[in-house]
């Protein structure tokens, strides 16, 4: 079971931008935080890519990509907008353990400044989580482009307090690479790497 959750946490933080402590085809990963507060995790991360501001926020707002960021992600698409016009999303993801296998929704709108900021927040009523507000913040720096990402979660499943931030914050640094060189590929209208 605490391998599931962690292929989850795995999964769910590589989507909303997956970052390491090494450069990778233009990503430069410049400071990462993971903290935890009375159960919600929070973390913050400032990394620099090497395209261009366009190309990256079209990438993070189409969620029929983002199955192409980790294999964690099982299921993932755009939603019809909502009663207020907001886009919507889905996303499921699978941890496993042998046979024993563990799904995990996510469900929400979004809010957009077109090519700035994305806010995507989760509908508890409809997820598997109490809650979850994720934001990717762009801003062009030199020929790329800088993304401030902050996520606060607050998973409705038991996550071992005394290890949840450290699982989550190793987590990121060892499949952060791939996922990284991911987005980079599909901002740069490549096929992602294997």
């Amino acid at each position: 079971m605490l391998v599931a959750k962690q292929n989850f946490l795995r999964g769910l933080l590589l989507t909303a931008l997956c970052i390491s402590s090494i450069n990778v085809g233009g990503a430069e990963l410049r400071s990462v935080s993971v903290t935890r507060e009375e159960g919600r995790y929070c973390l913050i991360s400032e990394t620099l890519f090497g395209v261009s501001q366009d190309d990256l926020y079209a990438v993070l707002t189409d969620y029929e990509l983002f199955e192409k960021f980790t294999s964690a992600i099982v299921d993932s698409r755009n939603v019809e907008p909502d009663a207020d016009g907001r886009p919507r999303f889905y996303t499921r993801m699978e941890g496993c353990i042998l046979f024993y296998c563990k799904n995990f929704v996510r469900n929400g709108y979004l809010l957009l400044t077109p090519k700035h900021d994305i806010v995507a927040i989760t509908d508890p009523d409809e997820s598997d989580f109490k809650y979850s507000r994720e934001r990717w913040r762009l801003s062009s720096e030199g020929e790329g482009t800088l993304l401030i990402y902050e996520f606060e979660l607050e998973p409705s499943f038991w996550v071992p307090p005394l290890v949840g931030p450290y699982l989550m914050k190793r987590v990121l640094q060892k499949g952060a690479v791939r996922a990284v060189d991911r987005i980079e590929a599909l901002a740069r209208g490549e096929e992602p790497p294997p």
